[in-house]
């Protein structure tokens, strides 16, 4: 759900507004003068939105992701046996 709030509302209710963000994934558009000036989203998505910008991390990704399509995965305990060990 996107939530229009003035900024200076969302000054004074910005605790509850990040609350809202973290905890019940609501997004929100902070306007002034009634126009959007910046958006609230999760931490959690930001941080997913910036990965996606990054073109080296978008070639690991696409990378990883043949890999699997082609079978090439191994399961997470063997990995953690492989850490142990070290």
């Amino acid at each position: 759900m996107v939530n229009i709030v003035p900024i200076t509302q969302a000054r004074i209710n910005l605790g509850s507004i990040v609350k809202r963000v973290r905890l019940d994934k609501e997004y929100f558009v902070l306007e002034k003068d009634g126009y959007p000036v910046a958006g609230l989203i999760d931490i959690d998505e930001f941080e997913d939105f910036l990965e996606s910008r990054n073109s080296t991390i978008k070639k690991q990704i696409t990378k990883s992701y043949k890999e699997y399509k082609a079978g090439k995965i191994r399961p997470a305990g063997f990995l953690i046996k492989k850490l142990k060990k070290k």
